[in-house]
Protein backbone atom coordinates (compact mmCIF):
# COMPACT_ATOMS: atom_id res chain seq x y z
CA UNK A 1 0.00 0.00 0.00
CA UNK A 2 1.53 3.49 -1.07
CA UNK A 3 2.10 5.94 2.08
CA UNK A 4 0.00 8.86 2.22
CA UNK A 5 1.69 12.40 2.12
CA UNK A 6 0.74 13.99 5.37
CA UNK A 7 -0.26 17.53 3.86
CA UNK A 8 -2.40 18.51 0.94
CA UNK A 9 -1.48 20.25 -2.43
CA UNK A 10 -1.73 23.76 -2.31
CA UNK A 11 -3.98 24.43 -5.52
CA UNK A 12 -3.21 27.86 -5.39
CA UNK A 13 0.54 27.70 -5.79
CA UNK A 14 -0.51 25.23 -8.43
CA UNK A 15 -2.92 27.49 -10.37
CA UNK A 16 0.01 30.39 -10.20
CA UNK A 17 2.15 28.06 -11.81
CA UNK A 18 0.18 27.06 -14.49
CA UNK A 19 -1.16 30.41 -15.68
CA UNK A 20 2.72 31.71 -15.70
CA UNK A 21 3.42 28.93 -17.66
CA UNK A 22 1.02 30.26 -20.32
CA UNK A 23 1.36 33.83 -19.61
CA UNK A 24 4.65 34.67 -18.30
CA UNK A 25 4.18 38.31 -18.11
CA UNK A 26 1.05 37.95 -16.03
CA UNK A 27 3.26 36.28 -13.28
CA UNK A 28 4.73 38.89 -10.61
CA UNK A 29 6.96 38.39 -7.89
CA UNK A 30 5.42 40.24 -4.61
CA UNK A 31 7.20 40.29 -1.21
CA UNK A 32 5.29 38.94 1.71
CA UNK A 33 7.93 39.25 4.56
CA UNK A 34 11.15 39.25 5.81
CA UNK A 35 13.34 36.99 7.49
CA UNK A 36 15.08 37.26 10.89
CA UNK A 37 18.28 38.07 8.60
CA UNK A 38 16.30 41.20 6.74
CA UNK A 39 15.90 39.08 3.55
CA UNK A 40 12.62 39.16 1.56
CA UNK A 41 10.57 36.65 1.44
CA UNK A 42 9.42 36.94 -2.38
CA UNK A 43 6.50 34.60 -3.90
CA UNK A 44 4.46 34.41 -7.19
CA UNK A 45 1.48 35.59 -7.69
CA UNK A 46 -0.24 37.11 -10.70
CA UNK A 47 -1.18 40.11 -11.99
CA UNK A 48 -4.42 40.48 -13.11
CA UNK A 49 -4.34 43.90 -14.80
CA UNK A 50 -1.92 42.06 -17.22
CA UNK A 51 -3.52 38.80 -17.27
CA UNK A 52 -6.84 40.47 -18.15
CA UNK A 53 -4.80 42.63 -21.28
CA UNK A 54 -3.58 39.31 -22.66
CA UNK A 55 -6.79 37.88 -22.67
CA UNK A 56 -8.57 41.56 -23.88
CA UNK A 57 -11.40 40.51 -25.81
CA UNK A 58 -12.09 37.13 -24.10
CA UNK A 59 -12.70 38.14 -21.00
CA UNK A 60 -16.13 38.74 -18.88
CA UNK A 61 -17.14 41.72 -16.88
CA UNK A 62 -19.18 42.88 -14.14
CA UNK A 63 -23.12 42.13 -15.16
CA UNK A 64 -22.90 40.80 -19.12
CA UNK A 65 -24.67 38.11 -18.67
CA UNK A 66 -23.64 34.86 -18.57
CA UNK A 67 -24.48 31.31 -17.52
CA UNK A 68 -23.17 30.64 -13.83
CA UNK A 69 -23.82 28.17 -11.10
CA UNK A 70 -23.84 30.07 -7.85
CA UNK A 71 -25.27 29.91 -4.41
CA UNK A 72 -24.12 31.71 -1.36
CA UNK A 73 -21.07 31.49 0.17
CA UNK A 74 -19.38 30.28 -3.10
CA UNK A 75 -16.29 32.27 -2.72
CA UNK A 76 -15.82 30.64 0.62
CA UNK A 77 -16.21 27.12 -0.78
CA UNK A 78 -13.57 27.74 -3.25
CA UNK A 79 -10.88 29.77 -1.32
CA UNK A 80 -11.67 25.77 1.37
CA UNK A 81 -11.29 24.03 -1.35
CA UNK A 82 -7.89 25.24 -2.96
CA UNK A 83 -6.59 25.58 0.63
CA UNK A 84 -4.25 22.87 1.90
CA UNK A 85 -4.27 20.63 5.15
CA UNK A 86 -1.98 19.29 7.33
CA UNK A 87 -3.89 16.18 8.29
CA UNK A 88 -3.70 12.49 7.46
CA UNK A 89 -5.38 8.93 6.86
CA UNK A 90 -4.85 6.58 10.23
CA UNK A 91 -5.93 2.89 9.33
CA UNK A 92 -7.24 1.01 11.91
CA UNK A 93 -6.30 -2.42 11.24
CA UNK A 94 -8.27 -4.01 14.51
CA UNK A 95 -11.68 -2.54 12.53
CA UNK A 96 -10.03 -4.68 9.22
CA UNK A 97 -11.23 -7.95 7.86
CA UNK A 98 -7.49 -8.60 6.22
CA UNK A 99 -5.93 -5.23 6.29
CA UNK A 100 -2.68 -6.24 4.46
CA UNK A 101 -4.25 -8.03 1.06
CA UNK A 102 -7.50 -6.11 0.57
CA UNK A 103 -7.48 -3.72 -2.46
CA UNK A 104 -10.69 -1.72 -1.06
CA UNK A 105 -10.65 1.06 1.61
CA UNK A 106 -13.38 2.14 3.48
CA UNK A 107 -12.57 5.51 5.17
CA UNK A 108 -14.53 8.10 7.37
CA UNK A 109 -13.95 11.34 7.61
CA UNK A 110 -15.05 15.16 6.40
CA UNK A 111 -15.67 14.13 3.09
CA UNK A 112 -13.82 17.73 1.54
CA UNK A 113 -10.67 16.63 3.70
CA UNK A 114 -10.50 13.36 2.55
CA UNK A 115 -10.35 14.07 -1.29
CA UNK A 116 -8.01 16.73 -0.80
CA UNK A 117 -5.31 13.68 0.96
CA UNK A 118 -6.16 11.35 -1.52
CA UNK A 119 -6.62 13.41 -4.84
CA UNK A 120 -2.22 13.53 -4.97
CA UNK A 121 -1.28 9.95 -3.80
CA UNK A 122 -4.01 8.04 -5.44
CA UNK A 123 -4.49 10.46 -8.55
CA UNK A 124 -5.67 7.90 -11.81
CA UNK A 125 -5.81 4.97 -9.23
CA UNK A 126 -9.14 5.17 -7.95
CA UNK A 127 -12.31 3.20 -9.40
CA UNK A 128 -15.06 4.37 -7.89
CA UNK A 129 -15.52 6.91 -4.66
CA UNK A 130 -18.38 6.65 -2.96
CA UNK A 131 -19.51 9.80 -0.49
CA UNK A 132 -22.34 9.23 2.27
CA UNK A 133 -24.71 11.80 1.81
CA UNK A 134 -24.03 14.68 4.14
CA UNK A 135 -25.62 15.50 7.37
CA UNK A 136 -23.87 13.06 9.52
CA UNK A 137 -26.19 10.01 8.40
CA UNK A 138 -25.68 7.37 10.06
CA UNK A 139 -25.26 9.14 13.20
CA UNK A 140 -27.37 11.40 15.41
CA UNK A 141 -28.36 14.23 13.08
CA UNK A 142 -27.08 17.61 13.82
CA UNK A 143 -29.52 19.65 11.00
CA UNK A 144 -33.42 19.52 10.83
CA UNK A 145 -34.19 16.94 7.94
CA UNK A 146 -37.73 16.55 8.35
CA UNK A 147 -39.76 18.88 6.68
CA UNK A 148 -43.39 17.75 6.21
CA UNK A 149 -46.28 19.92 6.92
CA UNK A 150 -50.24 19.19 7.14
CA UNK A 151 -52.44 21.20 4.50
CA UNK A 152 -53.26 23.36 7.56
CA UNK A 153 -49.84 24.27 8.66
CA UNK A 154 -48.76 24.81 5.33
CA UNK A 155 -51.26 27.09 4.77
CA UNK A 156 -50.50 28.95 7.75
CA UNK A 157 -46.51 28.98 7.45
CA UNK A 158 -46.90 30.19 3.49
CA UNK A 159 -48.78 33.09 4.75
CA UNK A 160 -52.11 32.17 3.18
CA UNK A 161 -54.29 33.55 6.00
CA UNK A 162 -54.38 36.38 7.96
CA UNK A 163 -53.97 36.49 11.49
CA UNK A 164 -58.46 36.38 11.82
CA UNK A 165 -58.13 33.33 9.36
CA UNK A 166 -59.33 34.50 6.85
CA UNK A 167 -57.51 33.44 3.25
CA UNK A 168 -55.67 35.69 1.60
CA UNK A 169 -55.10 34.34 -2.18
CA UNK A 170 -57.49 33.76 -4.90
CA UNK A 171 -60.01 31.06 -5.06
CA UNK A 172 -60.16 29.96 -8.60
CA UNK A 173 -63.12 27.45 -8.44
CA UNK A 174 -65.08 31.03 -7.54
CA UNK A 175 -65.27 34.67 -8.84
CA UNK A 176 -61.89 35.52 -7.15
Amino acid sequence: MDKLKMHSVNKVDKNIEKIGALFPNALAEVIKGYREDGSAIVEHAIDFDVLRQELSGYVVEGPEERYQFTWPDKKKSILLANAPIAKTLRPCREESVDFDSTENLYIEGDNLDVLKLLQETYLGKVKMIYIDPPYNTGNDFVYEDDFAQNTNEYLANSGQYDENGNRLVQNTESNG
